[in-house]
């Protein structure tokens, strides 16, 4: 049964890349996306290798057995072709591609993986990430040493654990079938999207229920506005649906659309000034599957960065800590040299420091009681008083005091006598 939906397909080098590595496919059953790596024309040879070898599969399956069993075999052929494409030309040695395919049979996808790229399915207005990644990082996350949103800026998130390379003769590839629905879209792509367009933004692509062709094109220019460090390829399948149509000509896009032994040159790099300056395309390649000796000692450098990484915050929190408590100490000294005049329980008394507290903690503290007492005030001084108030200095709160004192010796009538002066005596004469 041939599959009933649409389609598409697109890939593009990117803003920093010099080539595109990335090779995709998109047919009437099969529809796959392979990401080329290796120096030179490695990645090329390699991603356009594995989708003409997968190209043989677009067709009606009796079973989904059969088609597994086709994928699996077609994986296992193109890792023979890319090891005799390494021993014919030594300058090709280390080339790869990482595979993720979808043979659609009946209502079932067949999903063959191996890599980093990734296969997402929009379902009931949520997208899911369907295959795992076969990297460095993801084993991190897995182990729970690191979050998927480190990973997602991880250093080391390209380096690859498995991988269609000259080195495997007998590739591992996830394989699984999942039960499709009208409506469902599923979308292919290199880690070229994935890496620069998350899944929240991918989800409000999907929403917008454009046909596949406008969905592709609007992922693609996210991936560009977001800087498009490496290839992008995407090819989205949609399952029924109001675009619905039997697929036509297949569509291959990538280096695997180049003809047969005609080299394309890379694109030359734009000339940049200094006000513009061109970041140029990396020569090394950006995935490799490494050897056991590597993978240790980047478990060895993780744990050094997990070490380096707990050091800095435990300083940063002590440099933190230590500007509080500075910055706490200058706020205290400077509130020991305010001044204002207070009640205690029944008299007035000069404080010194601030009215607030804060907590528990008291930022005044008696300086000399006045004796003068509360109830010998005339009503609005002590309503003054008990509200507590505000002295420049120490001289103006003695000022503040003195008047005080004056207002209670009118209320009490206690005024100072003067001083008798002398009298002469009777005696004298």
């Amino acid at each position: 049964m041939v599959f009933e939906g649409s389609s598409a397909a697109i890939s593009h080098t990117g803003k920093v890349r010099s080539n595109n590595q990335d090779s995709g496919y998109s047919g009437a059953n099969l529809f796959v996306v392979a990401d080329g790596m290796g120096g030179h024309a490695g990645g090329d040879v390699a991603s356009s290798i594995a989708i003409h070898r997968l190209e043989p599969l677009d067709q009606p399956y009796a079973s989904v057995e059969d088609a597994q069993a086709s994928l699996q075999a077609a994986a296992t052929t193109a890792a023979g072709d890319l090891i005799r494409a390494a021993k014919d030309r030594p300058e090709l040695a280390g080339l790869g591609t990482t595979l993720s395919a979808i043979i659609m049979v009946d209502d079932y996808a067949v999903i063959g993986h191996i890599g980093d790229s990734r296969i997402y399915l929009y379902r009931d207005d949520a997208v899911t990430q369907i295959t795992a990644d076969h990297t460095f990082v993801q084993r991190l996350v897995d182990s729970g040493r690191i979050t998927p949103e480190e990973a997602r800026y991880h250093p080391r998130r390209s380096v690859l654990m498995r991988v269609l390379s000259d080195m495997d003769a007998d590739p591992e590839l996830d394989m699984f079938v999942m039960h499709t629905q009208p409506g469902d879209r599923w979308l292919l792509c290199s880690d070229g999207l994935s890496g620069v367009v998350d899944e929240d933004h991918i989800l409000k692509a999907m929403r917008m229920g454009m046909a596949p062709g406008r969905t592709s094109d609007n992922l693609l220019k996210q991936a560009l506005d977001g800087g498009a460090p490496d290839n992008v390829t995407i090819v989205l399948v949609e399952v029924g649906g109001q675009h619905a149509m039997h697929s036509g000509t297949p569509t291959i896009v990538g280096s695997a659309s180049n003809p047969s032994n005609v080299t394309v040159p890379p694109v030359r790099a734009p000339r940049g000034n200094w006000l513009h300056p061109v970041r140029q395309a990396a020569n090394e390649p950006s995935h490799f599957e490494p050897a056991p000796e590597y993978l240790e000692e980047l478990i060895e450098e993780d744990r050094r960065r997990a070490k380096r990484r707990r050091w800095g915050w435990i300083a940063g929190m002590l440099v933190v800590l230590a500007m509080l408590a500075f910055a706490a100490f200058a706020a205290y000294s400077w509130t020991q040299t305010r001044y204002f005049v207070g009640a205690d329980d029944d008299s007035v008394v000069i404080y010194q420091g601030v009215q607030q507290n804060i907590g528990p903690i008291t930022l005044s503290t008696p300086l000399r009681d006045t004796d003068i007492l509360l109830a010998n005030l005339p009503p609005y001084q002590r309503d003054s008083v008990e509200r507590t108030i505000t002295a420049r200095s120490f001289s103006d709160a003695e000022a503040i005091v003195a008047r005080l004192q004056a207002g209670a010796d009118r209320v009490t009538g206690e005024t100072p006598l003067p001083t008798p002066l002398p009298t002469p005596t009777e005696d004298a004469g």
